[in-house]
């Protein structure tokens, strides 16, 4: 990353200072030669210089230059070793085996070099610590003392910092490369195929290393038959979509892939890989029991690069969500004594096998924070969040992302719970209009009692963000009360209306509204409103043909 820092100030104007090489004594110019010819005297420095080459390469401890530009980012100045930025992790060049010798007179003309002093740096948002810049290791750049601190931030992922690091032979703790794996080869996946001399070889693509360092290796070298098996169905899926469906293999005379197939089967490896971060991402972020998984089998399309996991609303600017409650209950049991749905007015919303047994519109409220029985009682169902492994898959129907169930789901559980970016209802109807222009629908008005605030969940979201809409969903809406009592800010719940099976997707009414009923935009067909309506997929029987 330092070695990135290095290039990217020589691409935003920093300009070194001339390295002057001191020359032997018997090629001093004489004092009584101050007539001589200025071009001749620049011939024979130059001459000089080149006949003993300075030693330019960086010192121990921090890289010299890298092939990757990146861009820079202007810093308030703050002291190189101020106390509120603590040390950073050092990069560290590999010393060579053998140090390659030298003579007396290039010794004699290496260039003192100031000591490295880090930059204050924002912390790595990938790594597990800070990584930060260094000064650059040249003392005649004069620019660097009187310029103000300057921060490389690190935008890349860790896999790109690695291969940098081992390009550049160096090695960096907070990153994962050390003295011990600085040279290891591990395959993460495999590039193309080709047959020499009867035996078969591939193109492996090691992980950590740049693509330059890909290398054939033959067959019976690789112990990868994962890796393998994925190359073998990329290959045919590529195959089969070209021929419409029909599957064909490759003739035992072709020698090679076409440039074509190679591409695809690459671009394949990298989505994998890229699904497996995102995967792992979100399993990070949420806070829930249910494991997240992402799949697709369908086409190319990667992890939305634009959305935000998290667990819950999300207020926006202006918005304030007081998530304290004031009052709770005494119960021992609250599922026979007067517990908080009483004092609200209403029936316990559960049974004593946690499904909802309370019609649609009816509120929920669970106990919160300042109720004095335990995490176990049957009044906390939405709070524990989703109990079920769900998937994040490409549907094949044009519908995008979808949700799907990974185990069986009873009827009248909880499956999920809609969150989102809190904001108003004037600033949905802007938001609405650019929605609607995009075909998209990430809107959820809460109505329950009044029409203030609306959920966005198009950046800001959890899996409920993917799930499809359906005429005739399998999930059913509800209003839920927690430690938030103001019933103009309810959460929204999902419970499901009958029994989902494993592999089957998830879907809800985009239309539905927490009372239960459908809002009225699904059934106005008057010409006189003039919006873009978006034509619903869902293929139910009772499909109304518009999701707006």
């Amino acid at each position: 990353m330092a070695a990135a820092g290095a290039e990217a100030r020589r691409g935003e104007g920093w300009r070194a200072a001339p390295l002057t090489v001191p020359r032997s004594p018997g090629k001093l110019p004489r004092p009584g030669k101050r007539g001589r010819d200025p071009q001749a005297r620049q011939s024979a420095t130059r001459r000089d210089a080149a006949s003993c080459p300075a030693d330019t390469s960086g010192p121990t401890g921090a890289p010299w230059a890298s092939p990757v530009p990146r861009p820079l980012t202007l810093l308030e100045a703050r002291p190189a070793r101020s106390p509120q930025f603590p040390p950073a992790p050092r990069f560290r060049r590999a010393r060579p085996s053998r140090p390659a010798a030298r003579s007396a007179a290039c010794r004699s003309a290496e260039i003192p070099r100031a000591p490295w002093t880090p930059w204050p740096s924002p912390r790595c948002p990938l790594g597990p610590g800070p990584l930060r810049a260094w000064s650059p290791p040249c003392g005649g750049i004069r620019a660097a003392a009187a310029a103000p601190a300057w921060c490389v931030p690190c935008l890349v992922s860790l896999d790109t910092l690695q291969e940098l690091c081992r390009k550049e032979k160096l090695t960096c703790k907070s990153i994962g490369i050390t003295k011990r794996n600085l040279n290891n080869y591990e395959v993460e996946y495999l590039c193309d195929y080709k047959v020499v001399k009867d035996m078969e070889y591939y193109l492996v693509k090691w992980k950590g290393w740049p693509d330059s360092t890909n290398t054939w290796e033959p067959l019976q070298n690789l112990k990868c038959p994962l890796l393998l098996q994925q190359f073998s169905n990329d290959k045919h899926n590529y195959l089969s979509q070209v021929k419409k469906g029909k599957a064909i293999s490759l003739k035992d005379n072709n020698k090679a892939l076409k440039p074509a197939i190679a591409e695809y089967i690459v671009k394949k490896a990298k989505q994998r890989i890229a699904l497996q971060r995102w995967q792992d991402e979100l399993n990070r972020r949420k806070n829930h029991k249910g494991m997240i998984f992402v799949e697709n089998t369908v086409d190319l399309e990667g992890p939305p690069s634009d959305f935000y996991y998290i667990n819950e609303y999300k207020p926006a600017p202006g918005i304030s969500l007081v998530n304290e409650a004031t009052f709770g209950c005494s119960c021992t049991d609250c599922f026979f004594e007067k517990c908080c749905p009483a004092e609200a007015g209403v029936l316990l919303a559960y049974n004593k096998n946690q499904q909802i047994k309370i019609p649609p519109g009816t509120p929920i409220y669970e106990c919160n924070s300042r109720c004095q029985c335990g995490p176990d009682c049957p009044n906390r169902i939405v709070q524990k969040g989703t109990q079920y492994s769900l998937c994040i898959f490409r549907t094949s129907n044009g519908c995008g992302w979808g949700v799907k169930t990974l185990v069986k789901i009873k009827r009248m559980s909880f499956v999920m719970e809609y969150v989102g970016e809190v904001i108003t209802s004037e600033e949905a109807e802007r938001r609405g209009q650019l929605y609607d222009n995009k075909g998209i629908t990430y809107l959820f008005d809460l109505d329950y009692e009044s029409d203030e605030f609306t959920v966005d969940a198009a950046r800001y979201g959890n899996v409920s963000h993917f799930v499809n809409h359906s005429c005739d969903p399998n999930l059913q809406v509800f209003n839920v009360f927690i430690d938030n009592l103001d019933t103009r800010l309810p959460r929204i719940a999902l419970f499901s209306t009958r029994t989902i099976n494993a592999g089957e997707e998830l879907t809800f009414d985009y239309q539905m509204k927490g009372s239960g009923d459908i809002s009225s935009d699904s059934v106005d067909h008057s010409p006189a409103k003039k919006r873009v309506r978006t034509v619903c997929k869902c293929g139910a029987v009772t499909c109304r043909g518009y999701l707006n």
